[in-house]
């Protein structure tokens, strides 16, 4: 199972390149991100041509996340996250697709830090880490993909003296992810490249992605059910040198699943569903 996330920099806009590297890559699960598209402004009859299913939630100008499935049903379990009703930000959506639950999100950039921005990413981060923690009560295998914002360690960012007062890289965010990867979960890409410098965003100024001056933002987390299970992991970089792209490069991993059971998914706890 080719699962894979995709921070698109405006769907409608960079529709071409998405279809394009969904049929070179053809990932079963697509984690998409800042969609820049109302609700009904998404383009569900082109994914849908190439063949895949869709959920989302749209937002005019910023934000919105969706999920794609290639030939599998999507159950939406939820759309956004406890803990701020007034928050109507568009960053969180999560289904159960072929026996595991995949949560897409996009988390807050957080700059000019400080201030109130970051003191939002913040507050977000604590919610996320919340149904993180929730979502590994149940027994059930979960993966959250998406653009987290954050390089957790100096080896994610080209120049770590150049982003010391970035929200992207200031001490209370990388030990925010530090937390939530203390709860149990497995960061798949920095498992299988210990040591190596890879990076999923490129700034589009001063030739970032020519100088390789890139960031590593863009993350799987495994719940313990899928770290056994995960087989590989990598970053499509070449898609960042296409024509029209977005300043990220899709992130993929894929995981050795067994054969679905319906009847063990009958016996899991239920999942709690969320639709505003």
């Amino acid at each position: 199972m080719k699962i894979a996330t995709y921070n698109v920099n405006g769907v409608n806009g960079r529709l071409p390149v998405l279809l394009r590297w969904l049929d070179e890559a053809k990932p079963d699960v697509v984690c998409l991100q800042e969609l820049k598209a109302l609700q009904e402004k998404f383009p569900q009859q082109a994914i849908k041509d190439a063949g895949y299913n869709a959920i989302w939630h749209g937002q005019k100008s910023w934000n919105g996340v969706a999920i794609l499935s290639r030939g599998m049903e999507i159950k939406e379990t939820r759309r956004g996250l406890d803990g701020d009703p007034e928050d109507l930000h568009s960053r969180y959506i999560e289904a159960f697709i072929n026996g595991v639950v995949i949560g897409c999100l996009y988390l807050p950039n957080g700059n000019p830090a400080p201030g109130p921005k970051f003191d939002y990413k913040l507050k977000w981060f604590e919610r996320f880490s919340a149904h993180a923690a929730r979502l590994l009560t149940y027994d059930v295998p979960v993966v959250l993909g998406g653009d987290y914002n954050v390089m957790p360690t100096d080896l994610d960012v080209y120049k770590p003296e150049r982003w010391v007062d970035d929200a992207l890289f200031r001490p209370e965010v990388r030990s925010a992810y530090k937390n939530i990867v203390d709860q149990g979960w497995t960061d798949a890409l920095r498992t299988l490249h210990q040591g190596e410098r890879i990076y999923t965003f490129w700034d589009y100024f001063r030739n970032a992605y020519g100088r390789d001056a890139g960031l590593r933002i863009d993350h799987f987390l495994l719940s313990p059910h899928l770290k056994s299970r995960l087989t590989d992991a990598g970053v499509d970089r070449h898609v960042r040198g296409w024509e029209r792209t977005s300043d990220h490069a899709p992130v993929w991993i894929t995981l050795e699943m067994a054969p679905f059971n319906e009847k063990r998914q009958v016996q899991k706890p239920a999942l709690v569903l969320f639709v505003p």
